[in-house]
């Protein structure tokens, strides 16, 4: 049976040509590579795509000292020693001490998974091309035990990148590639409907305006994202700010309110500060 088409969820608002990819990767029997702005939904993309198509969801997070033989196995040598001290007749059958890896166990799973490989781009930079050959054979062996490991099922891949390094070219060559790019207004406020679907529309378009103008000042360190604008907006609610105090012409108040949840350093803030307050000087003159 064809596997279902993704086309989002009623938690998750894809754009066309993010469903598309998804749905082209899949076809291709590639690995999706996802790329974006930090906070717009990549990694969340995974556990979407594996709820609306119905598919289990393993997730491997990336870190500095990953390395790609973790995601297939560990040999715990220190465990079997310290076993072989102890005289624990565990030592004695060497698979005791492979530890699995989450590579491993979507290619166990009986029903076809959705495999997360994410922030690949924090690893070692070899770390992309010493998968290839396990990803494009859906094997590999375990020298240990002797044993081969075939995919059960060939897992969709779904790898992300905040792009703080470039990846080999035979890595991007097996891949599909999406740029997820940041949401325009409609979409966002889209997004926003699913998290606050009460939200009053008078607060919603003062807060998207704040928001946006805050994203547009030249020279920001971090722009604020997606998952920023929610928190702001919970505040917001929580605290009863109303829809006119993000607009307030006073050059006092030049951030808006509980801007801490937008803005994430003290030069962003100055920075916004200046640019705010010389704006209006310029309109007075």
């Amino acid at each position: 049976m064809a596997d279902k088409k993704f086309s989002g969820t009623s938690t998750y608002i894809a754009t066309d040509d993010l469903m598309m990819a998804v749905n082209a990767a899949v076809t291709l029997q590639r690995p999706i590579l996802v790329k974006g702005e930090p906070g717009t939904g990549k990694t969340q993309l995974a556990v979407e795509v594996a709820t609306a198509l119905g598919h289990p969801l393993f997730e491997w997070h990336i870190k500095s000292t990953t390395k790609a033989q973790q995601g297939l196995y560990d040999y715990d040598a220190v465990a079997r020693l310290r076993d072989s001290q102890l005289g624990d007749d565990r030592v004695h059958d060497i698979a005791n001490y492979i530890v699995r890896g989450k590579v491993w166990d979507a290619f166990e799973s009986h029903v076809r998974p959705v495999l997360l490989i994410d922030e690949i781009d924090k690893a070692d930079i070899e770390f992309p091309n010493d998968l290839l050959q396990e990803l494009d054979r859906m094997e590999f062996f375990v020298y240990e035990t002797k044993q081969l490991v075939k995919a059960r099922h060939r897992p969709i891949i779904i790898i992300t990148s905040n792009n703080e390094k470039e990846l080999p070219d035979a890595f991007l060559r097996r891949c599909f590639f999406h740029y997820i790019r940041f949401p325009d207004k409609e979409t966002m406020e889209r997004i926003v409907g699913v998290h606050f679907p009460n939200l009053k529309k008078q607060l919603l378009r003062e807060a998207l305006e704040a928001f946006y103008r805050i994203r547009e000042v030249p020279g920001l360190k971090k722009k604020p994202s997606t998952s920023e604008l929610l928190d702001w907006i919970k505040l917001l609610l929580a605290e009863d700010i109303p829809p006119e105090a993000l607009r307030s012409e006073d050059s006092r108040k030049s951030v808006p309110p509980m801007y801490g949840a937008l803005l994430k350093n003290e030069q962003d803030v100055h920075l916004f500060e200046q640019l705010v307050f010389l704006d209006r000087r310029s309109r007075t003159q």
